[in-house]
């Protein structure tokens, strides 16, 4: 049966993902009303509007994805992932993918702008959760149950890194560490993929020179201010000009042309200087409560199957949204990875909404168990 109707559904997670996608549009039409009054004609609540749709759509794609049987997905996993590849490769191409701050990662569908990279960590998720439930029995040998899935996440992660976009391919590269390690690939194996991935990743950083300043100005960004280091100065003025309680929706300063990205990569440090730090709790909370359902309904699935679905999909909220959280609090360095739910983004918001719907789908099976 492809439809399922009358079923229970975890309500906290209903409850989290809403009140998340509300906070999201009330700080983002406090963060780019001013800057779209001033550089899109007088338009301020444009990126409110977009957002909104971008929310009505995204919900109802969740409401779509929460009634579909899960197990269904696995018809699609592989027609998925090898979209996602011709995507993530289709815009790396002149003419075809739109440029954007020097990188190379939007791709304009049906008028609409799409990030490939988004749909690839979905794709990814399902194709893992399909192929370790098949191959469960053979995940202790390296050669038949790590490196075919280190090859695949790789290529993704290889297309989305020549974008460039590091951050996106470092979040492939650790959900699969982590659905690796759930279904119960060896420990030894994992942490030498840790290891030897190490020094490449160090190449990376300092192949590149603004990358290299960027991690400068993460372990000094006063040092940088002028540069590498401008977002991270200002996400701390503003998380220090917050305090306790903040200084009151909409009375933020950093937004006004100081914070780059307040709408976007930033939001949790406008969150911080409105809210202060009592906001940021009830945000850091709800993600908290988010990945404790995750968990709870992939610990209390109904199939294997849907127990590594539950796994990937928390994984893929809860990686990006920590990674996030340490670049704008300065512990990683700047990286254009979105809050999830929170920040602007009709890609991204639209990507998580429809996994939590599915997410939503495994849990009834949960309490249909019972």
């Amino acid at each position: 049966m492809w439809i399922e109707r009358d079923l229970r559904y975890d309500l906290w997670l209903i409850m989290g993902v809403v009140v998340l996608v509300g906070i999201g549009i009330v700080m983002i039409y406090s963060t780019s009303s001013i800057p779209a009054q001033h550089n899109l004609s007088g338009q301020s609540a444009y990126f409110l509007k977009r957002q909104i749709i971008f929310a009505g759509l995204g919900l109802a794609a969740m409401i779509a994805a929460m009634h579909l049987n899960h197990e269904k997905l696995r018809l699609f996993t592989m027609p998925l992932l090898v979209l996602s590849v011709i995507l993530l490769a289709a815009v790396l191409i002149p003419g075809i993918g739109s440029e954007i701050k020097g990188g190379q990662r939007w791709i304009r569908l049906f008028g609409i702008g799409v990030q490939p990279s988004e749909v690839a960590r979905f794709a990814l998720v399902l194709y893992l959760a399909h192929s370790l439930t098949r191959k469960a029995d053979r995940l202790k040998s390296f050669q038949y149950g790590v490196l075919p899935y280190l090859l695949v996440t790789g290529l993704l992660a290889g297309l989305i890194f020549v974008e460039p976009d590091m951050g996106g391919a470092v979040t492939l590269g650790l959900i699969m560490m982590v659905m690796l390690f759930v279904a119960g690939a060896r420990l030894y194996q994992l942490a030498g993929l840790a290891v030897a991935s190490a020094p490449v990743m160090f190449y990376f950083m300092v192949s590149a020179d603004y990358r290299w300043r960027r991690v400068m100005a993460t372990i000094n960004p006063w040092d940088y201010w002028h540069d590498a280091g401008w977002h991270l100065v200002q996400s701390f003025l503003a998380f220090g000009s917050g305090g306790l309680f903040g200084v009151g929706l909409g009375d933020g300063r950093q937004k006004l042309f100081y914070l780059p990205d307040a709408h976007t990569d930033f939001i949790l440090a406008a969150i911080g200087e409105e809210l202060g730090l009592i906001g940021v709790l009830v945000v850091v909370g709800l993600f908290a409560l988010m990945v404790g359902r995750g968990a709870i309904i992939a610990l209390r699935a109904s199939s294997h199957y849907g127990a590594m679905l539950a796994f990937g999909i928390t994984s893929m909220i809860a990686v990006p949204a920590l990674i996030n959280m340490m670049v704008v609090l300065g512990l990683l360095p700047t990286k254009g990875l979105v809050l999830p739910f929170v920040s602007y983004g009709g890609s991204a918001l639209g990507v998580y909404l429809t996994a939590v719907g599915v997410l939503l789908n495994v849990s009834a099976k949960m309490y249909r168990s019972k």
